[in-house]
């Protein structure tokens, strides 16, 4: 297969940046005083000793959700309740009770490790209607309980853009709706908007069954806990909006604004619903919208897919150029699978793909058009959850502002700094680039 020599490769120098790191010391104490605030505040009246109290657990790899759910666990004993987990995850895993008890158990959450009965079924009730017409469902054995606690991570969406995005509206609409709730409702979406039906359902779904709290969970740039928040029912969708303002401005970003060529290293489930996160990539396209924002990147090369993936490439779609090796480690069935019950055939489109990380990068710099190693805009990162450490061309070094070079800052307000020299792109006898090394 033809590819396009390259005269001279271009030059990448290792480049820092620092974000804030501050992040929750003991969980289970955090958790606790969360919900003492609550109680404090009169907010908990209706508990009453021996009541059930159904604890929500969702698929994503939150930062030590095993134990936030055991910290949950403890504190509704202490209250005198009878708490059980109800996996709520939407169609997640396969769309099976067995499935999504299998997935909590991936996450660390067992009965052992929760110190409470899981109990799963895909089974749902309808709560009523929206004014609009869109009915909400909800977990069957969680409306049976005396209580419901949500809790969830409260983070920027991938399909859309608006003050709440993904997070305890989501939980409490999709999560709990079950693959009943989930799949219908992406098809709402395309003709009332993500944000419009999680808004709405979420509501009915607040106002309908009976919630004790949520507790609102937001990460830092380094994928650690940095806020637990415990909120009563009537304040969730004010004070979610708060923490995904908080989340957004702690989230992890490139630190340039537009970039020629962007090499991913990995891409993977375990690290975005996407693959790689399309409010780093700044790449977006979906039947919702095309959600193009900063950075403006003009190629995209993905070189392999996490293990943990388990052959799930969603987000493929999203680059321009892969591997050989990459598309044999894809199981293609399961990709498509969650491309269309997510409404999204894009992100399983299988891009160019080459033998080898050179012939890939061969074609990928060729597609620039008249490109100049001196000049050419290149960023290279290990994903897009690990953005501390990253490689990057002289063009973007030169690009920064001359006190941000060493020590300074960015136009994000992070500091970030060259940490070494610039050396020609470096690739091992089969033709694939040489690991990058943590710095």
């Amino acid at each position: 297969m033809w590819t396009p020599e390259i005269p001279r490769w271009p030059m990448l120098a290792p480049v820092r940046q620092e974000f804030d790191a501050t992040q929750v010391g003991d969980v289970e104490k955090a958790v606790s005083n969360a919900v003492e605030q609550l109680r404090n505040a009169g907010m908990l009246r209706t508990v009453r000793p021996g009541q059930t109290v159904a604890i929500t657990a969702g698929s994503r790899g939150i930062d030590r959700i095993a134990e936030v759910t055991a910290a949950l666990v403890t504190v509704c004993r202490a209250m005198g309740l009878e708490p059980f987990i109800v996996p709520s995850m939407g169609s997640h895993g396969g769309a099976t009770a067995e499935g999504q008890v299998q997935v909590l158990a991936s996450l660390g959450i067992t009965e052992e490790t929760a110190g409470a009965p899981i109990r799963s079924s895909m089974q749902v009730v309808q709560l009523g209607e929206t004014e609009d017409g869109i009915p909400v469902f909800m977990d069957a054995l969680a409306m049976q309980a005396d209580h419901i606690i949500i809790a969830n991570r409260v983070k920027s969406h991938t399909k859309f853009k608006a003050p709440i995005e993904s997070g305890l509206f989501k939980m409490a609409c999709i999560g709990l709706g079950k693959h009943t709730g989930a799949a219908l409702y992406h098809k709402l979406a395309v003709r009332h908007g993500f944000a419009h039906v999680i808004r709405q359902a979420g509501r009915l779904a607040l106002a309908t069954a009976p919630v004790l709290f949520g507790l609102g969970l937001v990460e830092n740039a380094h994928g650690k806990l940095h806020t637990i928040a415990a909120i009563a029912p009537q304040q969730i969708e004010q004070e979610e909006e708060i923490l995904l303002t908080l989340c957004k401005e702690l989230s992890p970003k490139l630190p340039f604004s537009v970039i020629d060529l962007l090499i991913v290293d990995r891409i993977g489930k375990n690290i975005s619903g996407t693959g790689m996160d399309v409010n780093v990539t700044g790449r977006n396209r979906d039947i919702l919208g095309d959600f193009m924002s900063s950075p403006r990147v003009s190629r995209i090369f993905v070189r392999d897919l996490t293990p943990e993936s388990e052959g799930n490439a969603l987000g493929i779609g999203f680059a321009d150029f892969t591997t050989d090796r990459l598309v044999h480690a894809m199981d293609y069935a399961k990709t498509v699978t969650n491309a269309l019950t997510g409404i999204s055939p894009e992100k399983a489109a299988i891009p160019i793909h080459f033998p080898t990380d050179r012939q890939s990068l061969q074609a990928a710099l060729h597609s620039l058009g008249d490109w100049q190693p001196e000049t050419v805009r290149i960023v290279r990162i290990a994903d897009t959850v690990h953005l501390e450490t990253m490689h990057v061309s002289p063009a973007l070094l030169a690009g920064l502002p001359a006190s941000a070079r060493r020590t300074g800052q960015t136009r994000q307000n992070r500091q970030i700094r060259q940490i070494g020299q610039a050396t020609p792109m470096e690739f091992d006898n089969d033709g694939n680039l040489i690991p990058l090394t943590p710095l």
